[in-house]
């Protein structure tokens, strides 16, 4: 037997703002809150335990580390990598500079609050 990711925490100063923007992302919705100020959000229907996993956005007052340990990489469902580039930035995306050279097929971008991942280029199929 093997295990599988049901979560992935993002450490944040606005949880409900990043809440937002990564729901309209990946098309989740809020799952639920914890007293800490923590925000669930997963796919609609599922929650946790589905058969995608969850993000937990918490609130932390501690300064970003210096580089990621972990970033998310997404790939489009519906659209085409240049029509989702589009969306992302007009969600609060914002390009970011890890030192690409420009040949990559990615697109490396910056959450609100300046957590990076890549909008792959390959579409995939929705679950």
């Amino acid at each position: 037997m093997a295990c599988r990711i049901s979560e992935l925490v993002i450490d944040c100063v606005d949880p409900e703002r990043l809440a937002a923007f990564w729901g309209e992302v990946l098309g989740y919705v809020e799952c639920g809150r914890e007293d800490d100020g923590s925000i669930h959000i997963g796919p609609p229907g599922t929650g946790f335990g589905g058969p995608l996993p969850t993000l937990v956005l918490s609130p932390s007052g501690d300064p970003r580390p210096a580089g990621l340990r972990l970033h998310i990489d997404v790939s489009a469902t519906d659209r085409g990598q240049d029509a989702e580039l589009e969306r992302l930035l007009a969600l609060g995306a914002r390009p970011a500079d890890v030192g690409q050279t420009g040949a990559e097929s990615w697109h490396v971008l910056a959450d609100p609050e300046g957590n990076e991942f890549c909008l792959l280029h390959a579409r995939i199929q929705p679950v």
